[in-house]
């Protein structure tokens, strides 16, 4: 499966091997990332939903700048969950962009409005949710969506947009349509 990173959350741990002799350290570790709302003046996992997408540095993954991965398409596995925790492996960081399976996105209730996972319908069926940290008005979300895969948020729907000049990138339109007219659009910005 291929996928593009749209953004990452707000929380990155890492896994070093433990021979300090081995001059490819950090090329052998693996990083971590997954959401997280400031708490105290300090961001942390309030997990709701409990999971995160795995970086491995042998595959082309840069800890030192993770902005530089925003849209890029990696080879990944399917999404799975393992002990009660949802995970998606990044193997390799392609050469060259293609047109993505899936995007990984991260969203926000200052872009995309408060999304409630009470009741059903709040997303499209093929989208799949990585992890979302909650505390109080704060939320943040990772989730893994295909082209034109929607969620709905207390500002309205939100559907991904891949762009027609470069569609191994994409971006979140809303769509307001009280009585079923389209009265406002925007695009969202993600991350």
């Amino acid at each position: 499966m291929l996928v593009t990173v749209t953004g990452f959350g707000s929380v990155w741990r890492r896994r070093i091997g433990n021979d300090p002799t081995d001059r490819r350290l950090f090329a052998h570790a693996a990083f971590y990332n997954t959401t997280g709302v400031e708490v105290g003046g300090t961001i942390r996992t309030r997990p709701r939903v409990i999971g995160h997408a795995r970086f491995n540095g042998a595959g082309g993954f840069n800890p030192n700048y993770p902005s530089r991965m925003i849209n890029r398409v990696f080879e990944c596995d399917e999404p799975t969950i393992w002990q009660g925790q949802n995970k998606i492996l990044f193997k390799r960081l392609l050469r060259t962009a293609r047109q993505p399976d899936r995007f990984l996105v991260v969203v926000h209730p200052v872009e995309a409005g408060h999304i409630e996972l009470a009741g059903p319908g709040w997303k499209s069926d093929d989208t799949v949710l990585i992890s979302l940290s909650e505390c109080r008005d704060q939320q943040e979300a990772m989730l893994l969506m295909p082209a034109y895969g929607w969620l709905r948020s207390d500002l309205g729907t939100f559907f991904l947009e891949p762009s027609p000049f470069r569609p191994w990138t994409a971006h979140l339109r809303l769509e307001i349509s009280p009585g079923g007219t389209v009265c406002d659009t925007r695009r969202v910005p993600l991350n």
